[in-house]
């Protein structure tokens, strides 16, 4: 008699649908919005997991919302046309110039490709901006920095740079409804009439809170939040995130995605979640195997 014995990896296929099921079962109706972004958005392979896996949490029946970033790109561009960045906490120092390319770099040719890129993955995306149908508006940010050289604070112009002052979430919905997920550039318009470069982080977090999103996915180039010996940090809460910052832990461009993780926490997100982009299908890691992944920031 023939042995039809079933092929072991076909059963571990099994197996990881089986595992996925309850969290298939929990996440279904709910919208997760994901902050895309990172250097992994110029890798093509990596951009076609993102996209095939977008296109799965649809098909599985959640909303994704995907807000993206652009930061590599915009200092490419810059570089290329000779314009210096300076960052502060993090965040670009932005004049009307820079203002001018970030729009047309986060706007123009990066939101179209992830668009084209979720399109050959067999889902149906559009690209919008802050600025369509009035869905973010902004304000100008200012900082306060500590002088180097004096010990003291300075206030610090960002130019250009804005953080959400208001969400409407109309266009969202009815695109979900219609099943076509959202893509969204950082870009906003303030009441001053001004057009406002956004950190995509922080846009995201504002877009997710008025949402009432069910998880925040923070898609970046590290593991998630490490500790000073370079441990993964698995789970944080606002309070441990604040003695993290005090004690250095936290520095840079990590001190704005933490701060739109807490808001967001605060703000009614269920959870934020950190994570590496550069490892292929980690959003589904992270949502759909017990032991998860990255940085898991709740209340």
């Amino acid at each position: 008699m023939t042995n039809h014995s079933p092929d072991p990896a076909l059963l571990a296929k099994a197996e990881t649908l089986t595992e996925a099921l309850p969290y298939l079962q929990r996440y279904a109706g709910m919208t997760f919005v994901v902050k895309y972004g990172g250097h992994a958005m110029g890798d093509p392979e990596l951009a076609r997991d993102f996209a095939e896996d977008v296109v799965l949490l649809k098909a599985v029946g959640i909303n994704p919302v995907v807000v993206h970033g652009g930061g590599p790109q915009i200092g490419a561009m810059l570089k290329r046309l000779g314009v210096e960045s300076r960052f502060v906490d993090g965040l670009r120092v932005t004049d009307a110039e820079t203002a001018k390319i970030a729009e047309m770099v986060l706007a123009g040719s990066i939101n179209k490709e992830i668009v084209g890129w979720i399109g050959a993955a067999g889902g149906r995306a559009v690209g919008i901006s802050g600025k369509d149908a009035g869905l973010v508006r902004a304000q100008k940010v200012k900082r306060d920095a500590p002088d180097k050289l004096q010990g003291i604070e300075r206030h610090v112009d960002l130019g250009f740079v804005g953080e959400p002052v208001g969400v409407d979430t109309r266009i969202l919905k009815t695109l979900a409804a219609d099943g076509i997920i959202p893509v969204i550039a950082p870009i906003a318009i303030g009441d001053d009439g001004h057009t406002y470069n956004i950190n995509a982080d922080t846009m995201a977090g504002a877009i997710a809170a008025a949402l009432g999103a069910s998880r925040l996915f923070m898609l970046t180039d590290i593991a998630g939040v490490m500790d000073k010996s370079g441990e993964l940090l698995s789970d944080l809460t606002p309070v441990q995130i604040a003695e993290l910052r005090a004690d250095g832990t936290i520095t840079g461009g990590m001190i704005p995605k933490l701060e739109t993780c807490v808001a967001a926490v605060e703000g009614g997100v269920d959870a934020a979640v950190i994570l590496d982009g550069r490892v292929p299908h980690i959003m589904l890691l992270e949502i759909f195997t017990q032991s998860g992944a990255g940085t898991l920031v709740r209340r």
